[in-house]
């Protein structure tokens, strides 16, 4: 159905950019996890979140 509104062509190079952007993004989202406070996302994840329990 997308391909009828885009056109095969555009499909095709559009595959070819999906590997690149799923390596760009993973880049971005271990960036922004280095550069900000790394407990607001660690938090989240099961194992690491109850390792490190704030005593508030």
């Amino acid at each position: 159905m997308i391909s009828k509104v885009v056109g095969s062509k555009y499909m095709s190079i559009a595959k070819t950019w999906v590997p690149t952007m799923a390596v760009w993004s993973t880049v971005g989202g271990v960036a922004l996890v280095h550069f900000t406070d790394w407990r607001v996302f660690l938090d989240y994840v099961p194992y690491v979140g109850g390792k490190f329990k704030r005593d508030d």
